[in-house]
Formats: structure tokens, C-alpha cells, sequence
């Protein structure tokens, strides 16, 4: 049963659907910046292996707790919306989104490892990625155009 658009309980699922979603978002634009500098430096080196630490903490404990905190609060509040054209675009496009994040989790091991041979002008082009999701995802949730 769909909550109540005005319900304490249904605005406080919203407003955490929210904050996740920017320490989500935050996250996903801020891990390939790092890669982009850590690809920059050597491998071993002092500050290679800073970044690791930066890296495994972002998304640990940022990152990976903010989706799902997102996916859990989407998904309650996803029966109110079922039935509209626009949410099924959206959710298609957040799961582009938890792809992203799946990606950029395998790159971040792939640091870890020291096992990464893209270079630092692949994660300036997959920083944008989320972005542009983004920028279709909120104008779809404002208008709900359909």
C-alpha cells in the first residue's frame, strides 16, 4: 500500500531518500577524481599508497552505505510512483548509476592491488559519467514529465 504523500513517516523516507542520495552522488564524483590522481603517481610510492587509503575509506564507508541506503528508502517510497512513466525512466537510469558505482569499486581494487593500466584521462572521462546521469535524473523527478 502506497504511503501518504503527507505522512510524517512518508516525509522523513523522503528526506533520508535525500541525504543519501547527495553523500551518494558526492561520493561517486569525488572516487574518480582520486583515480585521477592516483593514476598520476607510482606505483608503491608514498602517496600511491595514501590514495589507497583515501580510496577504501571513501567508499567503505561513504559510498557504499549511501546506496544503499538509497536503494532501501527508493524502494519504499517506489509504490506511490509505480504507475508513472518518468519513475521507470529514473529507476532505469539510477541503475546506471549503481553501475557506475559497481565500476569505479572494481578500479579502486584494482589500485589496491597495484594492478591499474588506465591511464589518469579515462577517470577524468568516467567522473563525468555520473554527472550526466544526474543531470537527467533530477529534471525526470521535478517535471515527471511522464
Amino acid at each position: 500500500m502506497p504511503l501518504d504523500f503527507a505522512s510524517p513517516l512518508y516525509n522523513t523516507i523522503k528526506t533520508l531518500h535525500v541525504l543519501a542520495i547527495i553523500t551518494w552522488m558526492a561520493a561517486l564524483f569525488y572516487l574518480p577524481r582520486l583515480f585521477v590522481y592516483h593514476a598520476m603517481e607510482e606505483k608503491g610510492s608514498p602517496t600511491s599508497e595514501r590514495f589507497k587509503v583515501m580510496e577504501r575509506k571513501l567508499q567503505r564507508g561513504i559510498m557504499t552505505p549511501s546506496m544503499i541506503l538509497v536503494f532501501i528508502t527508493g524502494f519504499l517510497l517506489f509504490p506511490t510512483w509505480i504507475s508513472d512513466g518518468w519513475m521507470h525512466a529514473k529507476v532505469l537510469l539510477v541503475l546506471g548509476m549503481a553501475a557506475m558505482h559497481g565500476f569505479y569499486a572494481r578500479w579502486r581494487k584494482d589500485f589496491e592491488a597495484d594492478r591499474n593500466l588506465r591511464s589518469h584521462v579515462f577517470y577524468r572521462w568516467m567522473n563525468e559519467v555520473p554527472t550526466v546521469l544526474l543531470l537527467v535524473i533530477i529534471p525526470l523527478v521535478i517535471f515527471k514529465p511522464f
